[in-house]
C-alpha cells in the first residue's frame, strides 16, 4: 500500500493517489488526519506519516474516485512549508578572485587544477548580435568579435561556460591537452585534432566540452562539477545529476526570459527531445517500502536514507516532453525550432540520449493516469541536487 502525493506549494492544492493495492486487497478503510494518513485492509494495515512542514486539510478532500491501475484518487488542500529556499545553479555564484578545481562529474577525474578565476561574468543570450544590429544606427561595432575569455576568465551560458586554459599561469604544468596530438600522457584530457576539438576525459572518456584555435574551452555544465579548491569531491548518481541541471536551468530561463518551451539539441545539431516546463513549483512525497521500490521510482533513485517510514519527498520541475529521435515528431520539431519564442539548450549528444532514457524511464514508473497530456508525456525532473558554479553579479566586463 503506497501513496503518491503531487503538491503545488503556490497553489497549496495536492493530488493524493492510494496506489492500486495488490489483488483481493479489497475492501480497505482509508482514515486521514493532517499529519498522517492509515489505510487498512483484512490483510494487513499501515500508517504514513507525512513530513513535519505538510499539513493535509482533510475538510477540503474533493473528487474521491477509483481509477483503475491507478488506485484511489482525492484532491485536496494541503499548508506546506514555504520558507525553504532552493539555491539553484546559476545563483550559487562563482566567485572572483578564488580557486577552484573543475572535476568531471562521470568518474571525478580532476580536469583543470586549482584555478584562480579573476572574473566570472554572465554571457549575453544567443542572439545577442541580432539584437545589436537592431538598435545600432551605424554598423554593428561587435561584428565578427565573438566574446572570448582572457586569461583567467570564466563566462557562463546557459549550458555552457567558458574558460582561457592555453594559459597556464595558475599552476605549473599543463592542464588541458591543446596540443594537435591523439593524446598526451601528462594531461588528464585527450585532444584529436579537428576545427572544434573535442575535450574528452582521459579516465572514463565522456565527452566534456570542446577547444577551438583561439584557446578557449567549453565546458558543458551537464558534465563538470566545479568545487572550490581544498573540497573533497562527492559523487553525485549521474542521472540525479542530469535531471538537476535540466530542471534548475529551466526555471532559470523561464524565469528570466518568461520562456516555457525549450528544445534540447546535440552538439551536432540534432534536435532530440522538445520540453514544455507547466510548473516548478511541485513537491512530491511517494512512500516505499523496499529497496525495490526505490529502483522503480528513479526520482527517488541514489537516495542512501528514507525516513522511518520510507517517505522518499523532492523538490521537482513538471514537464511535458516529446522524443524526436528515428524521425519521431518531424513536423513539430521543425515548427519549435523556428518559433522564436523556444529557447534551445545545447547538450553533448550522447547526454541528451541519457536525458531522454531518464524521462522515458521514469515517466513509466508514474501512475498510468499521470503519464500522458494530450499527446506530451509527463514527467517530474528533480530539483534537489546543487551545483557549484554561476556568476557573480558583482562582475563586470572591462
Amino acid at each position: 500500500m503506497d501513496i503518491f502525493l503531487e503538491i503545488r506549494k503556490r497553489l497549496q492544492s495536492a493530488l493524493l493517489i492510494i496506489r492500486e493495492p495488490k489483488q483481493g486487497s479489497l475492501p480497505m478503510d482509508v482514515s486521514l488526519t493532517p499529519s498522517v494518513l492509515k489505510m487498512k485492509t483484512l490483510e494487513q494495515c499501515r500508517e504514513i506519516k507525512f513530513p513535519a512542514e505538510v499539513r493535509l486539510v482533510p475538510s477540503s478532500l474533493r473528487g474521491l474516485q477509483y481509477i483503475s491501475g491507478d488506485g484511489i484518487h482525492m484532491r485536496l488542500l494541503v499548508q506546506a512549508d514555504l520558507n525553504k529556499k532552493l539555491v539553484t545553479a546559476l545563483n550559487q555564484s562563482l566567485q572572483a578572485q578564488k580557486c577552484y578545481v573543475f572535476h568531471c562529474q562521470t568518474c571525478g577525474e580532476i580536469i583543470v587544477k586549482e584555478r584562480k578565476l579573476l572574473r566570472v561574468l554572465p554571457l549575453p543570450s544567443e542572439n545577442w548580435n541580432a539584437l545589436v544590429e537592431e538598435w545600432c544606427c551605424h554598423p554593428d561595432p561587435f561584428a565578427n568579435k565573438p566574446l572570448h575569455p582572457g586569461e583567467n576568465d570564466c563566462f557562463i551560458g546557459d549550458t555552457h561556460l567558458l574558460v582561457n586554459v592555453r594559459s597556464d599561469s595558475c599552476i605549473p604544468g599543463p592542464e588541458i591537452a591543446q596540443a594537435e596530438t591523439h593524446q598526451l600522457s601528462e594531461s588528464h584530457l585527450e585532444s584529436k585534432p579537428k576545427a572544434n576539438t573535442k575535450i574528452i576525459c582521459k579516465r572514463c572518456k565522456a565527452m566534456l566540452g570542446e577547444t577551438d584555435s583561439s584557446g578557449t574551452t567549453k565546458f558543458y555544465i551537464t558534465e563538470i562539477i566545479i568545487q572550490p579548491s581544498g573540497r573533497d569531491f562527492d559523487m553525485i548518481p549521474r542521472s540525479q545529476f542530469v535531471q538537476s541541471v535540466i530542471a534548475q536551468c529551466l526555471v532559470e530561463l523561464s524565469s528570466a526570459r518568461s520562456t516555457f518551451r525549450f528544445t534540447v539539441q546535440g552538439h551536432d545539431g540534432k534536435t532530440y527531445i522538445l520540453v514544455w516546463l507547466l510548473n516548478s513549483d511541485s513537491l512530491l512525497i511517494e512512500s516505499l517500502r523496499n529497496s525495490e521500490s526505490i529502483q522503480k521510482f528513479s526520482l527517488f533513485e541514489g537516495m542512501e536514507s528514507l525516513d522511518s517510514n520510507n517517505i522518499g519527498i523532492r523538490n521537482a520541475v513538471k514537464v511535458l516532453f516529446h522524443p524526436c529521435i528515428k524521425n519521431r515528431n518531424i513536423e513539430l520539431s521543425s515548427s519549435w525550432e523556428n518559433d522564436i519564442g523556444v529557447h534551445s539548450l545545447v547538450l553533448p549528444s550522447q547526454t541528451c540520449l541519457e536525458l531522454l532514457l531518464i524521462l522515458l524511464r521514469s515517466n513509466h514508473s508514474l501512475p498510468p493516469s499521470l503519464q500522458y497530456m494530450n499527446s506530451f508525456q509527463i514527467w517530474f525532473l528533480n530539483l534537489d541536487f546543487v551545483m557549484v558554479f554561476g556568476f557573480d553579479p558583482c562582475g563586470t566586463f572591462g
